[in-house]
Protein backbone atom coordinates (compact mmCIF):
# COMPACT_ATOMS: atom_id res chain seq x y z
CA UNK A 1 0.00 0.00 0.00
CA UNK A 2 1.42 3.44 -0.85
CA UNK A 3 2.30 5.68 2.12
CA UNK A 4 -0.49 8.12 1.23
CA UNK A 5 -3.10 5.32 1.45
CA UNK A 6 -1.63 4.19 4.77
CA UNK A 7 -1.96 7.73 6.12
CA UNK A 8 -5.53 7.91 4.82
CA UNK A 9 -6.36 4.75 6.79
CA UNK A 10 -4.82 6.31 9.91
CA UNK A 11 -7.10 9.33 9.44
CA UNK A 12 -10.32 7.35 9.00
CA UNK A 13 -9.68 4.36 11.26
CA UNK A 14 -12.03 3.94 14.22
CA UNK A 15 -9.55 2.52 16.69
CA UNK A 16 -6.06 1.10 16.81
CA UNK A 17 -4.06 -1.37 18.85
CA UNK A 18 -1.08 0.07 20.70
CA UNK A 19 1.70 -2.46 21.29
CA UNK A 20 4.33 -1.94 23.95
CA UNK A 21 6.92 -4.10 25.70
CA UNK A 22 7.30 -4.33 29.46
CA UNK A 23 10.52 -4.32 31.49
CA UNK A 24 10.27 -8.12 31.62
CA UNK A 25 10.10 -8.36 27.81
CA UNK A 26 6.40 -9.25 27.83
CA UNK A 27 4.53 -7.70 24.87
CA UNK A 28 1.26 -5.90 25.58
CA UNK A 29 -1.35 -4.78 23.04
CA UNK A 30 -4.31 -2.61 23.96
CA UNK A 31 -7.06 -1.20 21.70
CA UNK A 32 -7.71 2.51 22.00
CA UNK A 33 -9.25 5.56 20.37
CA UNK A 34 -6.81 7.89 18.66
CA UNK A 35 -6.49 10.79 16.30
CA UNK A 36 -3.91 11.19 13.52
CA UNK A 37 -2.83 14.77 13.01
CA UNK A 38 0.33 16.60 12.00
CA UNK A 39 1.93 13.27 11.06
CA UNK A 40 1.58 11.87 14.60
CA UNK A 41 -0.82 9.58 16.45
CA UNK A 42 -2.38 10.98 19.65
CA UNK A 43 -4.33 9.22 22.37
CA UNK A 44 -5.40 9.92 25.93
CA UNK A 45 -5.14 7.76 29.01
CA UNK A 46 -5.55 7.72 32.75
CA UNK A 47 -2.67 9.01 34.88
CA UNK A 48 -1.23 5.53 35.40
CA UNK A 49 -1.52 2.06 33.98
CA UNK A 50 0.21 -0.84 32.27
CA UNK A 51 0.76 0.83 28.89
CA UNK A 52 2.20 3.94 30.55
CA UNK A 53 4.54 1.83 32.67
CA UNK A 54 5.72 0.02 29.56
CA UNK A 55 6.25 3.24 27.59
CA UNK A 56 8.21 4.74 30.49
CA UNK A 57 10.51 1.71 30.37
CA UNK A 58 10.72 1.59 26.56
CA UNK A 59 9.08 4.35 24.51
CA UNK A 60 9.35 2.41 21.23
CA UNK A 61 5.86 1.28 20.20
CA UNK A 62 3.85 0.05 17.27
CA UNK A 63 0.28 0.99 16.44
CA UNK A 64 -1.96 -1.10 14.17
CA UNK A 65 -5.19 -0.01 12.49
CA UNK A 66 -7.41 -2.40 10.54
CA UNK A 67 -9.83 -0.79 8.12
CA UNK A 68 -12.23 -2.46 5.74
CA UNK A 69 -12.38 -6.25 5.80
CA UNK A 70 -14.47 -8.78 3.88
CA UNK A 71 -14.24 -12.56 4.21
CA UNK A 72 -14.21 -14.41 0.88
CA UNK A 73 -15.15 -17.96 1.95
CA UNK A 74 -15.28 -19.42 -1.56
CA UNK A 75 -11.75 -18.13 -2.23
CA UNK A 76 -10.34 -19.03 1.21
CA UNK A 77 -9.19 -15.44 1.50
CA UNK A 78 -9.97 -12.02 2.93
CA UNK A 79 -10.08 -8.57 1.37
CA UNK A 80 -8.55 -6.18 3.89
CA UNK A 81 -6.60 -3.03 4.55
CA UNK A 82 -4.31 -2.42 7.49
CA UNK A 83 -1.47 -0.21 8.57
CA UNK A 84 1.21 -0.57 11.23
CA UNK A 85 3.06 2.52 12.40
CA UNK A 86 6.32 2.27 14.32
CA UNK A 87 7.58 5.11 16.47
CA UNK A 88 8.38 6.62 19.82
CA UNK A 89 5.75 7.60 22.38
CA UNK A 90 5.94 10.62 24.67
CA UNK A 91 3.60 12.77 26.70
CA UNK A 92 2.48 16.12 25.26
CA UNK A 93 1.65 19.33 27.07
CA UNK A 94 -0.12 22.68 26.73
CA UNK A 95 -1.10 23.67 23.19
CA UNK A 96 -0.23 20.33 21.62
CA UNK A 97 -2.21 18.56 24.34
CA UNK A 98 -5.26 20.77 23.76
CA UNK A 99 -5.02 20.32 20.00
CA UNK A 100 -4.91 16.54 20.39
CA UNK A 101 -7.90 16.48 22.75
CA UNK A 102 -9.85 18.71 20.37
CA UNK A 103 -8.89 16.41 17.50
CA UNK A 104 -10.24 13.41 19.43
CA UNK A 105 -13.42 15.32 20.18
CA UNK A 106 -13.91 16.31 16.53
CA UNK A 107 -13.29 12.75 15.37
CA UNK A 108 -15.50 10.87 17.83
CA UNK A 109 -18.12 13.42 18.98
CA UNK A 110 -18.47 16.07 16.25
CA UNK A 111 -22.06 16.89 17.20
CA UNK A 112 -21.08 17.60 20.82
CA UNK A 113 -18.10 19.95 20.59
CA UNK A 114 -19.14 22.43 23.30
CA UNK A 115 -20.18 19.67 25.71
CA UNK A 116 -16.93 17.89 24.91
CA UNK A 117 -14.85 20.96 25.71
CA UNK A 118 -16.48 21.15 29.14
CA UNK A 119 -15.81 17.44 29.65
CA UNK A 120 -12.14 17.94 28.73
CA UNK A 121 -11.89 20.77 31.28
CA UNK A 122 -13.47 18.56 33.98
CA UNK A 123 -11.03 15.70 33.31
CA UNK A 124 -7.91 17.88 33.00
CA UNK A 125 -6.25 16.61 36.18
CA UNK A 126 -6.93 12.90 35.57
CA UNK A 127 -5.93 12.65 31.90
CA UNK A 128 -2.60 12.23 30.15
CA UNK A 129 -2.18 12.81 26.42
CA UNK A 130 0.43 10.82 24.54
CA UNK A 131 1.90 11.19 21.07
CA UNK A 132 3.54 8.64 18.81
CA UNK A 133 6.09 10.25 16.53
CA UNK A 134 6.10 7.92 13.57
CA UNK A 135 9.43 6.62 12.29
CA UNK A 136 8.03 4.17 9.74
CA UNK A 137 4.62 3.13 8.35
CA UNK A 138 3.83 -0.17 6.69
CA UNK A 139 0.46 -0.63 4.99
CA UNK A 140 -1.06 -3.67 3.29
CA UNK A 141 -4.26 -4.16 1.35
CA UNK A 142 -5.94 -6.81 -0.72
CA UNK A 143 -9.12 -6.18 -2.66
Amino acid sequence: MPASNAEDLLVRGEYGVLSTVGADGQPYGVPLNYVYQNGCIYFHSALEGHKLDNMAENPKVSFCVVGRTRILPDRFATDYESVVAFGVASEVWEGERQSALLGLLEKYSPAYIEEGKRYIDQKEKVTRVMKIEIDHISGKARS
